[in-house]
């Protein structure tokens, strides 16, 4: 796997201006499908919100204090509105219920400037998206800035219903036109989309961008393994089974370049564990290494990378510390 990084967004530190909340209305709350709502923020103030671009997504604070991340779905083009989809699952870590259940239009609340982990690529010349049910939602703004750029490109949209799929209005007219492919497979994934004949015919210049349940994700995964290096995008909602590991854990120390401190991180304690019991905080949310929250720059040391977003450049500077270790007895963070 692949994730393009943006790295002039990519250090998390309390004094960042990134880091700063942004406070919006929330204007709008509707219905986009089955258990699918759309939520529409505008600025508290009236003001232009922050520019983004396709592929973005924003940290929503809820009410209860809970931090949950949620892609942005409209064009980058519009200045005055942020269009997040959100699927309602009572088998998730809460937020999701929380903002179907207890937000309201009208409501005020907080959020952060936009960050992308998942931008489309500038040097592509056709575009490949494979969206798997509330997947679509970072994909409907990188088709939008495909149509912008006059790119070609085409979408294979996947969801166990018709009613289960979002912004189907918005995508018949692509339907109609061939640039995008529906698949139900009505809950059973033999009927669904065959990943293996999709992904088998690498074509020069193409890029492929994916988002979508765990498991669908890892399945993409593995049938594009042979695309060349640069070419895979994705953003996960979970941690990928493929990452997971059951090796060993050491104790390794932890120095905190700029506040002058060095820990120690036990065996079975994260980084951000150890940090939050001596006083120091550090935003989370994810804590399973997929949503960029925590991520930050190191400058001496081996990290054990156990995330999904970074890539292999981006590495050799950055760990999300929310769930990596350190193969080397210390870790030097630029915090």
């Amino acid at each position: 796997m692949e994730a393009v990084l943006m790295r002039e967004e990519a250090v998390a530190r309390p004094d960042d201006e990134r880091q700063k909340k942004l406070h919006v209305t929330l204007k709008s709350i509707t219905s986009l499908a089955e258990d699918i709502n759309a939520f529409e923020f505008v600025s508290a103030d009236g003001r232009p919100l922050p520019a983004f671009t396709a592929g973005s997504h924003v940290d929503v604070h809820l009410p209860d204090a809970t931090i949950r991340q949620y892609s942005l779905c409209n064009s980058p083009d519009e200045r005055h509105r942020y269009v997040v989809a959100v699927l309602r699952d009572p088998a998730g870590r809460g937020g999701s219920v929380a903002m179907h259940d207890t937000l309201r239009a009208g409501q005020k609340l907080f959020i952060s400037a936009p960050r992308n982990h998942f931008a489309l690529s500038d040097s592509a010349r056709r575009h490949v998206f494979i969206a798997g049910g509330i997947g679509i939602t970072p994909i409907m703004a990188m088709i939008a800035e495909a149509q912008k750029r006059n790119e070609p490109f085409h979408l294979f949209y996947c969801a166990r219903t018709s009613q289960r799929a979002a912004f189907l209005d918005r995508l018949k007219a692509l339907v109609d036109r061939g640039d995008v492919s529906l698949h139900f497979d009505n809950g059973d994934p033999r009927n669904g989309l065959d990943l293996a004949s999709t992904l088998e015919n690498y074509v020069a210049d193409t890029h492929l961008y994916y988002c979508g349940p765990g498991r669908f994700m890892d399945a993409i995964e593995a049938a594009s393994a042979h695309w060349p290096a640069g070419t895979r995008h994705c953003e996960r909602f979970t941690a990928s089974e493929l990452i997971k590991t059951t090796e060993a854990e050491a104790a390794f120390d932890i120095e905190l370049r700029r506040s002058q401190k060095t820990l120690t991180v036990p065996p079975g304690e994260s980084i951000v564990d150890v940090m939050r019991a001596n006083g120091i905080e550090v935003d989370t949310s994810c804590c399973e290494g997929y949503c960029g929250t925590c991520m930050t720059r190191y400058l001496a040391g081996e990290p054990l990378h156990r995330d999904s977003v970074l890539d292999d450049e981006d590495r050799e500077e950055f760990v999300m510390i929310c769930c990596s270790r350190s193969k080397s007895t210390k870790l030097v963070l630029d915090l």
